[in-house]
């Protein structure tokens, strides 16, 4: 009930506001000007002790927090070097310097917190001024009204206009659109100012005409608010159409103004247009006299005049009165220029038929001086305040129109009575101060007991005042008041004061409406807050005449009190009762009650007597003076505070019921040691150490206030617990019901006082399952004892009047039942959830029973729909509790994150697949092997047989403490598997795996190794249709976009790319990019073969269009199916439905891009220069990254031997890279981020049969790659692997014709070249024949890569020479020749 600085919006682009606006002077320090305020440093210590101590604390001190926290760079005060103005509706800010300008419009955006606020965002940005030099000097927002019938007030748009310092003045929509342009004067425009209308509160007062008033050194024009407001609709109209049109050319219409040239004053600087105002007859004669003199005459109606205030120098204030009539609109200048626009297009129109278009620029150069500018009339100054040293700067008008306030450069701020002419009162020590004001109407309930109920609602007059040297606003009172408020606020703010709302509203178009405008608004560009002050209208009053002022300060004296931690009990409740017995205001009653309630220092007795004391005051006074909300209030927290009372008296008492054991619990024991093991590895895992704070601790004891807050009584008497968060109700329900559950508390006391109070059983139920499921681990170290109390608890609750309906019929359902069973599915403690079940089934149970024996039925009767109902959950609820076991199993080395959570809603919600979903999840969490994987399901596949004579207990025997925790993890898991037959069959299991894998890589695809898991998970899956669903699903979901992107990359480089580029393009590195294209390879070989599965005689290499699809099967597609108590499952459909929804694929088609990818793989594999897609025609080109599904236009037929030579080419280089690979130690695999197995890289065996391979489908003769190879391997010195890969050879001549050459560089190297040449191989070169000496010195052995070869193995090579060389071979002689001179070397050697 003070006054409050409320914030209504905030800014977060004020950064980019001053970076658009100051990008000039990014780079240079704004200097602050602590020189100045240190010379001018004011004595604030007089007012610093005149606030009140205890007022807006809170809020200076989180203003300077907020201050403190900012950057320095924040912190300069640029905003005061911009032209800032805001829209009264607070829908539009404009922040301009020089000739830029931001507009920022409202939008709606959700913090941090969830919560919804309003933002000014940045809406356009740009350059406004036209002429050169000019910039910007004043603009204003003014909102226009709506037209429409159904308007409640909110603005139609909003135009902000803006004044140069060339005179110009323009118009411009929210978009930045120029709609008009006035050069009213050639002398910069100082100043705008807008009037509004305003709805008369009194029947005297004069109704205010609607203007804009425009400010310039030495006149002052003003436009009539109607006609502008038609003028601006016009032309927005007329920019509509042009934009829609294609056009950009607009007619604006004439716009009336009249033009004051204001005289007698030296220098002006500021300005108000008061109005139109009639003098009393006595006033008139007075000024009649004064002008006229003795005999001047007076006209018998006192004449209308406008006024109009200035301030600046010579004199300080001038007041200037201009009547009525005695100025014409001026329009003149605008039909001329109307009208020259005219001539010149027909001008220009007849020039050109004529001819006459040479000097065209010429003509326009001299068409574009500026408009004529009308002369002013003159307007002499009726009188002024003179002061010859203080010069004004700024002035103020007040709503009303009747005062004003006025800074000066002495920091004084005066106040103006604009009727009488005079200062009525000032203020000092406020240099560069900004103003504004607030008019606040009187609340509705403060006259409602007045005798003068008919008279008009009151308004109170608050002057606001922003003093930014010291960084503090104030609120005073008018027109001698108090002051009321005063904040801290930072000393770069703003103080935006409109003084207008909406142009285009009359007396008639705004009845009905609530114009939602802000008054006064305060910019802080350190945070970006835009907050408004909210003054209550009794601050206004006399504190001696108001009794509400006085109740008030009773009420500040009791908040005073009760936020003091060191009074005593006894002083604080004598002090909180006489405050709160002499406070005579009900609402200020009720709100202090409220207050001492809530307060957390007070005790419980405390509140007990105050408000008993209260009360009973009430209950004396006369029954019609008294609120009977008030009286209500005593009473409903008097019962709550006896509640509190008696519960906690309860849990404190030593005496203790004894629980007699009851017959319903019988066989518990057999059910809680089946799920024993169970729940021992439940717990170990969920009792793993987390940090909380001490008062989040539920063994705390729980406030008084917090009670009184979360409790409310009905008219009915009863009590109802509102319904809070999940901790809050917790909370409560720990204060009724974990006495009982422990055993420390006598349990039916408890629940009969709770019954007692009124309080619903549908509520304390609601209370008892949410403290049993969030206190899982105290119930898991005692199941047994919790267990029996909460079956006590339960019986009782369910035998109060309103729990169970007395009509139930046992053969349907339940509402208290089931709201048991609705809290345990919907519960992510599984054990708790668990527990709750078994105790709920046997009470129910138990509850059927009796009803059955009430009514003489035979036993075999008492089956119901809710006991299968119950059956049905408890088996569910058993199921989540294994799974969910497994899911808490923390991975090994790692924190892993937090652990998934489920319930039977969740899986449920999920739909077919959440289970393996959940299990994938798990799996990918504690990264397991495929083949581990498959090596627990097979293990679990081994063990059914034996289990199935167990189907009950699930084969959960005690763990030894000697077995590794991966092994209990593995059966725990296998135990999963078989609680889910069905939604966990290997191969859904293994889907959902290679499906998490692909989702995790997408998400990170550096990580090789999870691509590489997701298709060893694909290659597990044993059904074709999924393994096919699932490989498309891959392919066209994650796989296909990087793919066409790594070969278009390819392509253009021509080689393998660098790192760079390939996280450029593909969004990988070269390494990993390299793993991902072999998965690819990987991944259409088994789309291959599954697709040959699938469909009957398909051939390995066939291009046939018969194989176009799977249509022709052969093998049945698996029948989904899900456990019989998970059948209500509903949600998306699982994966594996969505895999046999897939579409059979093209065969060609994938076998066409498994090609390419083999040759991608090869060129990053072995660094090849390469264009891939330049090795196929432009039907291969265009099939490529088509949908694999669809059947494309495929390459047939013998290829150009032009491309046949390139593919031969590349993949001879491909095995070069491969027989280099195997040979060089320092090669390792690529892809060292990944653990790929060994043979995915370079030195894999499989290359060279690839190879082969692509050279059937290339068209490439595979008998020159195997020469190829087997001379690489001999150039190697891999003799052995070359005679192997040798057998397979056809053409024998060729190769005998090249491994001739190889052989004879091998010699000549041994002769001629070797470092260690002897005296024998000098001798035997002498002995050899000419012909053989001759081409063995015409070798080059530096084509070998290996010659350093035993000559073991050249004798050998020579040996298979001579075998594959025929006889009549041409160089059969030369063979013999070498055969003989290696047998010499090796004999000699």
């Amino acid at each position: 009930m003070s006054c409050s600085l409320l914030e209504f919006c905030r800014l977060h682009e004020l950064k980019t506001v001053r970076d658009y606006l100051f990008q000039s002077q990014k780079n240079e320090p704004v200097e602050e000007k602590n020189q100045t305020e240190n010379d001018l440093s004011w004595e604030t210590s007089e007012w610093e002790s005149a606030w009140d101590s205890g007022e807006n604390k809170e809020e200076e001190a989180t203003s300077a927090t907020m201050v403190e926290e900012e950057p320095t760079g924040q912190r300069s005060p640029w905003l005061q070097d911009c032209v800032v103005s805001l829209s009264p509706c607070s829908d539009l800010l404009v922040v301009a310097r020089e000739q830029k300008a931001v507009f920022l419009s409202a939008k709606w955006r959700t913090d941090d917190g969830g919560r919804e606020e309003m933002t000014l965002a940045v809406s356009w940005t740009g350059t406004l001024s036209t002429d050169e030099g000019e910039c910007v000097s004043s603009s204003i927002c003014i909102p226009l009204a709506s037209q429409k019938r159904s308007s409640t007030g909110r603005p139609d748009w909003t135009c902000v206009v803006v004044g140069f310092t060339s005179g110009y003045v323009r118009f411009y929509t929210e978009n930045g659109v120029l709609l008009l342009a006035q050069l009213l004067h050639e002398d910069p425009v100082l100043r705008l100012k807008c009037r509004t209308y305003e709805i008369p509160r009194h029947p005297g007062v004069t109704e205010q005409h609607e203007e804009l008033s425009i400010l310039y050194p030495a006149a002052l024009v003003t436009i009539d608010g109607f006609s502008l407001f038609q003028s601006l609709r016009a032309c927005r109209n007329q920019v509509a159409r042009a934009a829609a049109a294609g056009s950009d050319v607009i007619q604006p219409p004439p716009l009336a103004y009249k033009k004051w040239g204001l005289q007698d004053m030296d220098t002006i600087v500021d300005h108000s247009s008061v109005g139109v105002m009639t003098l009393c007859v006595f006033d008139q004669m007075k000024n009649a006299s004064i002008l006229g003199g003795f005999n001047a005459s007076v006209k018998g109606n006192p004449p209308a005049m406008s006024q109009y205030v200035t301030v600046g120098g010579g004199p300080y204030t001038g007041f200037f009165y201009a009547v009525e009539g005695s100025s014409q609109p001026l329009l003149s200048h605008v039909a001329l220029a109307v009208a020259s626009k005219l001539t010149s297009a027909l001008f220009s129109a007849a020039s050109g038929w004529l001819g006459w278009n040479k000097h065209k620029n010429e003509e326009e150069a001299v068409q574009k001086h500026k408009p004529k500018v009308e002369p002013a009339t003159p307007l002499g100054i009726r009188f002024g305040l003179p002061d010859s040293r203080r010069h004004g700067e700024s002035i103020c008008l007040s709503p009303c129109n009747t005062l004003a306030g006025v800074t000066d450069d002495f920091g004084r701020v005066t106040l103006l009575d604009l009727a009488r002419g005079i200062a009525i009162r000032m203020w000092k020590g406020y240099r560069d101060a900004q103003l504004g004001w607030l008019q606040v109407p009187e609340e509705r309930g403060d006259r409602e007991f007045s005798p003068s109920t008919s008279l008009p609602r009151r308004h109170a007059l608050f002057l606001v005042i922003y003093a930014p040297r010291r960084g503090i606003l104030e609120v005073w009172g008018m027109q001698q008041g108090p002051r009321v408020g005063a904040f801290t606020v930072g000393k770069h703010c703003r103080l935006l004061y409109a003084g207008y709302r909406l142009m285009g509203v009359n007396s008639v178009t705004s009845k009905g409406w609530q114009l939602h405008t802000q008054q006064v608004c305060l910019l802080d560009p350190v945070t970006g807050a835009l907050r408004t002050v909210n003054i209550p209208f009794h601050l206004a009053l006399s504190d001696k005449k108001s009794e509400r002022a006085k109740d008030m300060h009773l009420l500040k004296k009791l908040t005073t009190v009760l936020r003091s931690r060191q009074v005593e009990p006894d002083i604080l409740e004598s002090e909180a009762k006489s405050a709160l017995l002499d406070i005579k205001h009900p609402a200020i009653k009720k709100q202090a009650l409220e207050s001492l309630l809530s307060n957390k220092n007070a005790p419980v007795s405390c509140l007990t007597n105050i408000t008993s004391a209260l009360y009973d005051t009430l209950q004396q006074q006369d029954p019609e003076e008294v609120d009977p909300a008030l009286l209500q209030l005593c009473s409903s927290q008097l019962k709550l505070l006896q509640l509190y009372t008696d519960i906690q008296h309860l849990h404190s008492a030593a005496d203790m019921e004894a629980c007699s054991k009851n017959d319903s619990l019988e066989g518990i024991e057999d059910e809680l040691s089946r799920v024993g093991p169970t729940l021992q590895r439940y717990a170990q895992l969920t009792l793993r150490p987390s940090v909380s704070f001490a008062q989040d601790s539920p063994d705390s004891t729980l406030p008084a206030q917090v009670f009184l807050s979360q409790m409310e009584c009905t008219e009915d008497e009863e009590l109802r617990v509102i319904r809070c968060s999940d901790t809050e109700w917790t909370q409560l329900g720990n204060f009724m019901f974990w006495g009982c559950l422990c055993g420390k508390s006598p349990l039916y006391k408890v629940c009969d006082t709770l019954q007692q109070a009124g309080i619903s059983p549908q509520q304390l139920l609601s209370l008892l399952l949410s403290v049993w499921l969030q206190r899982e681990k105290e119930v898991l170290q005692k199941p047994e004892e919790t267990v029996r109390n909460l079956h006590t608890l339960l019986i009782a609750l369910s035998n109060m009047k309103g729990a169970v309906e007395e009509s139930w019929d046992p053969q349907s359902i339940s509402p208290w039942w089931q709201q048991v069973r609705f809290t345990c599915i919907q519960s992510h403690n599984a054990a708790a959830a668990l527990l709750a079940a078994f105790v709920a089934h046997r009470a129910t149970k138990a509850s059927i029973t009796s009803r059955a024996d009430s009514k003489l039925q035979l036993e075999w009767e008492a089956v119901s729909l809710e006991l299968e109902q119950w059956v049905v959950c408890v088996r569910q609820l058993e199921d989540v509790l294994v799974l969910q076991t497994l899911l808490l199993v923390p991975p090994q080395g790692a924190a892993g994150g937090a652990a998934a959570q489920c319930s039977i809603k969740t899986l449920l919600e999920g739909g077919t697949g959440g289970i393996a979903d959940s299990v994938s999840k798990w799996v990918f969490r504690h990264n397991l092997a495929p083949e581990r994987l498959k090596e627990i399901l097979q293990k679990k596949e081994e063990e059914d047989e034996k289990l199935e004579q167990k189907a009950g207990e699930e084969g959960k025997e005690p763990e030894e403490k000697s077995q590794e925790d991966t092994d209990r993890t593995a059966e725990l898991l296998v135990a999963v598997c078989q609680r889910f037959p069905h939604s966990l069959s290997p191969d859904l299991l293994f889907a959902h795996c290679c499906w998490e894998y692909v989702v995790q890589w997408n998400k990170d695809p550096e990580e090789g190794q999870y691509l590489w898991c997701a298709v060893e998970h694909l290659k597990l899956v044993s059904s074709p249709h999924i393994q096919l669903g699932i490989s498309a699903m891959m392919w066209s979901t994650f796989i296909v976009k990087r793919f066409s992107a790594a070969a278009f990359l390819l392509e253009k480089v021509g080689k393998a790319p660098k790192d760079r580029l390939c996280r450029r393009d593909v969004g990988m590195g070269d390494k990993a990019m390299t793993s991902f294209l072999g998965c690819c390879v990987q991944l259409l070989q088994i789309l291959m073969e599954v697709t040959g599965v699938l469909v009957k005689d398909q051939s390995h290499l066939s291009f046939i269009d018969y194989y176009a699809d799977s249509a022709v099967e052969e093998v049945p597609a698996p029948e989904l199916s899900v456990e019989e108590v998970w059948c209500g499952a509903e949600g998306p459909a699982s994966l594996a439905e969505l895999a046999l929804e897939q579409r059979g694929v093209h065969y060609p088609l994938v076998q066409h891009h498994c090609l390419v990818a083999s040759l991608l793989h090869a060129a990053m594999t072995f660094s090849l220069k390469v264009k891939p897609l330049s090795l196929f025609d432009s039907k291969g080109k265009n099939a490529f990254f088509r949908d694999l599904t669809t059947i494309q236009l495929m390459p047939s037929g013998d290829m150009d031997p032009g491309l046949v030579s390139q593919r031969q080419e590349f993949l001879l280089r491909v095995l070069s890279g491969w027989v280099q690979a195997i040979n060089d130690p320092s090669s390792s695999a690529s892809g060292t981020r990944s653990p790929s197995p060994p043979s995915s890289g370079p030195k894999a065996d499989w290359w060279p049969s690839l190879c082969l391979d692509l050279g059937s489908l290339l068209q490439v003769n595979p008998d020159i790659l195997r020469r190829h190879l087997v001379c690489e391997l001999y150039n190697e010195g891999l003799d052995p692997r070359a005679e192997e890969v040798m057998l397979e050879v056809e053409d024998k001549d060729v190769l005998g014709s090249q491994l001739l050459v190889l052989t004879g560089q091998r010699l000549s190297y041994s002769l001629l070249h070797s470092q260690s040449q002897t005296q024998a191989a000098m001798e035997l070169l002498a002995r050899l024949p000419p012909t053989l000496c001759t081409w063995l010195k015409a070798m080059d052995p530096s084509e070998l890569r290996c010659p350093m070869v035993p000559l073991s193995q050249t004798s050998r090579l020579v040996g298979r020479l001579i075998e594959i060389l025929p006889e009549n071979h041409a160089q059969y002689s030369l063979a013999l020749h070498l055969l003989e001179a290696v047998e010499v070397l090796t004999t000699e050697g």
